[in-house]
């Protein structure tokens, strides 16, 4: 799918209207048999626990918060109409099961988006940090979305005094959460991967996904399995020299077996060649014993990766090298092995180790 760049397009902060003018969604005033599709309608619902959200006022809910916020218990789907749903939303742990859809099945149409980064002041005083500044947070177990932008379009060059410019598109931490044909619209920490306590391991699966950002902008420690998906690195004016970021920062747990899956993806960029590292790992403050795992196999590395050196450290204190990094069969200018020790490749038999199966066990959300 074709990526949409927003720090070059301010329509995410707009009025659907202005979102319709650059291809991006659906009027809200469309006509009633298009505004969800073949998902039925408020009168004509797929069941009784199905909720439909469009901005206009033509389904249940104008807002998904809201109709997030109706769906106490396991089980329910909402039906997101095509537009712009400005707005931060969570789904709890209560609110298991549930399922978010697209009605049009184009991404495009239906995007949530907001606009908090790490630094950003909170009403009551202090900032929200880089967890608080997510569009969406979604803790529940069995959450399933589908066709749905998920979008922060915080900019850095908008707020030149803050320093903490985290910006969160998706923050995900339940067990057996699933993204098809979803789109993740960031800069920094875009998608964060992640699960709701260190001792706690949650299975994710992405699939037929886009995402786009710079430094860390897919991260977390999960495991999570990238199938058929796209990542993106963003071209920067901000910085006079290499690296501009990294697409990959794990912070897999040091008991969890397994953590990030990359598998028959691609990577590319719009930033000048070898700007980007593949990958660095993020041992962070609350778990020092972290042992960051990512595993790139059968995928497709454009020339914006670094070949020569695509790890990084992100504190000398945890270098890459003591980490779980490996490929498989990766292919494209980026993934030319020059320096054998820059690139731990893995050997067959091991990569048998490393597939969606293994990694989401008795979970099946590809069958």
């Amino acid at each position: 799918m074709e990526p949409l760049v927003i720090s070059r397009r301010g329509f995410l902060a707009a009025s659907a209207g202005a979102a319709l003018a650059l291809g991006l969604a659906a009027p809200a005033d469309a006509a009633p048999r298009s505004r969800f599709g073949r998902y039925g309608s408020p009168a004509a619902r797929l069941n009784e626990r199905t909720l439909y959200v469009h901005p206009g006022g033509a389904g249940d809910f104008a807002s998904v918060g809201a109709a997030v916020a109706a769906a106490t218990g396991p089980g329910w789907t909402l039906v997101l109409a095509p537009g712009v749903y400005r707005e931060t939303v969570a789904v709890d742990a209560s609110r298991t099961d549930m399922t978010w859809i697209g009605a049009s099945e184009n991404p495009r149409d239906a995007v949530i988006v907001y606009d908090n980064a790490a630094g950003t002041p909170k009403p009551g005083g202090g900032t929200y940090g880089t967890s608080g500044s997510a569009t969406v947070t979604t803790q529940a177990d069995g959450f399933t979305a589908r066709w749905i932008t998920f979008a922060n379009d915080w900019l850095r060059a908008d707020h030149p005094g803050v320093t903490g410019t985290q910006a969160v598109a998706l923050k995900a931490q339940g067990d057996r959460s699933a993204f098809h044909h979803c789109r993740f619209l960031g800069h920094q920490d875009t998608l964060y991967a992640d699960t709701m306590a260190l001792g706690t391991f949650a299975r994710q699966y992405f699939a037929h996904c886009y995402a786009e950002g710079d430094v860390d902008f897919v991260f977390g420690r999960a495991t999570a399995v990238f199938e058929h998906c796209h990542f993106r690195t963003l071209d920067r004016t901000d910085l006079p020299a290499p690296p501009y970021g990294f697409v990959f920062a794990p912070s897999t747990a040091g008991a969890n077996p397994r953590g990030y899956l990359v598998t028959r993806s691609r990577v590319s960029s719009e930033a000048p060649d070898a700007f980007y590292k593949l990958a660095r790992p993020w041992v962070p403050s609350s778990d020092t014993t972290a042992r960051p795992m990512l595993t790139v196999r059968d995928t497709w590395l454009g020339p914006g990766i670094d070949a020569a050196a695509p790890y990084a450290d992100m504190r000398d204190a945890y270098p890459w090298q003591s980490m779980r990094f490996a490929e498989y069969r990766d292919t494209g200018p980026g993934a030319v092995v020059t320096v054998p020790e820059n690139r731990p490749q893995l050997g067959p038999e091991a990569a048998r180790q490393h597939t969606r199966e293994s990694y989401l066990g008795d979970w099946r959300p590809y069958a």
